[in-house]
């Protein structure tokens, strides 16, 4: 079943991606969200649509849950649950920069099965079914082997370096960096590019589900900042901030941060 899902998922993400590479050359009416929640463009909504009459048609009796749409907590009851992102980095996107992404993934009770990552102006395409590793473009990923926290790259923000958010106030010495999409953020680490990931932030599920499995499935641990297993498909569709590196580092990483 992964894998099928994994075909479809692939399918899906590459017809959204072209839809996206059209639209994107038009101007870009935005609304902000309420509450804070970031903008909105006709982008996110036109490729939301995209993704849930090809995902949902094919798999009618799965759940959905999706950041341009309202949520129903039907998908609570269900076995399986498409989680998806139609536009992560959509501030990237307004800008004009290709650093955004769309992130889908399959999740069975709690656990994500399969999982892509495109982004379609670099028509660069990460994606992992359980049990089978994880790809960019058909070849295979591996996470970096560094051991040492100190020197090791991290994407993560600003404030995640506060010494407020470390034990006894000592910020390892790490080499930041980042991008505006989560789910990139999190392949770039599957791939090796850097060494881990952090957010302290609650964190949506449809930003960090598709990269969590295609980071297990490049050999890479993941968990929420205490070191929590992540579960998806919860009634508040968040996990409690994310970390991401290869096992040795990522114990590392986790003992480094305060209780």
């Amino acid at each position: 079943m992964p894998a099928h899902d994994l075909a479809l998922l692939i399918e899906a993400a590459r017809e959204a991606g072209a839809l996206a590479r059209d639209l994107v050359t038009r101007p870009l009416d935005t609304i902000d969200k309420p509450g804070g929640a970031g903008p909105v463009t006709a982008v996110d909504l036109a490729v939301d649509a995209c993704l849930a009459a090809r995902l949902r048609t094919a798999r009618p009796d799965y759940g959905w849950l999706s950041e341009e749409t309202e949520d129903n907590p039907a998908r609570l009851g269900a076995d399986r649950v498409f989680i998806v992102d139609p536009i992560d980095g959509t501030r990237s996107m307004i800008e004009g920069s290709g650093l955004w992404a769309h992130a889908l993934a399959v999740v069975e009770r709690g656990v994500v099965t399969a999982a892509v990552i495109y982004l379609p102006m670099r028509d660069k395409l990460y994606a992992a079914a359980a049990g089978q590793g994880a790809t960019l473009n058909g070849m295979p990923i591996r996470a970096g082997a560094r051991r040492a926290l100190p020197g090791a790259t991290l994407l993560a923000s600003k404030p995640a370096l506060d010494p407020a958010h470390w034990r006894d106030g000592r910020v390892p010495l790490l080499r930041r960096g980042f991008r505006p999409s989560l789910a990139y953020r999190l392949a770039l680490v599957a791939e090796g590019r850097f060494d881990a990931m952090l957010t302290l932030r609650p964190t949506w599920e449809w930003d960090a589900a598709a990269g969590d499995l295609i980071l297990r499935e490049a050999g890479a641990a993941t968990s929420d900042r205490r070191g929590g297993t992540l579960v998806f498909n919860n009634p508040v569709p968040q996990v409690k901030g994310l970390a991401a590196a290869n096992h040795t580092l990522h114990t590392g990483l986790i003992a480094a941060l305060a209780d």
